[in-house]
């Protein structure tokens, strides 16, 4: 059987990778119902900051070892994506962060 995408990519030195898959999808969904609400945003933008930070091994795990990810994308898109991170993170920032 084949393992699914996201605990594919999961690096090996960490615990329960399908554990961790179905936190991380718990809270990046709980973040963007969060955002929508006036009163939680600021919250929900820290924890989906939080959430990007924590995801981010995963994408280093990807352009360090793209063969083991042949079959969704190569090594430069691997690395392109990474800076996408920083560009997300100041996204959330402006959106739910930023002083008013």
């Amino acid at each position: 059987m084949h393992e699914p995408f996201y605990v594919r990519i999961v690096p090996a030195w960490l615990p329960a990778p399908g554990l961790l898959v179905a936190i991380s999808g718990a809270c990046e969904i709980l973040g963007g119902v969060g955002i929508l609400i006036t009163r939680t945003r600021r919250i929900a933008g820290l924890g989906l900051i939080a959430l990007l930070v924590a995801v981010f091994p995963a994408n280093i795990q990807m352009a360090i070892h793209p063969e083991l990810y042949r079959d969704i994308g190569s090594q430069p898109v691997f690395v392109a994506r990474l800076p996408l991170q920083a560009a997300l993170i100041a996204a959330v920032w402006w959106a739910c962060l930023r002083l008013r």
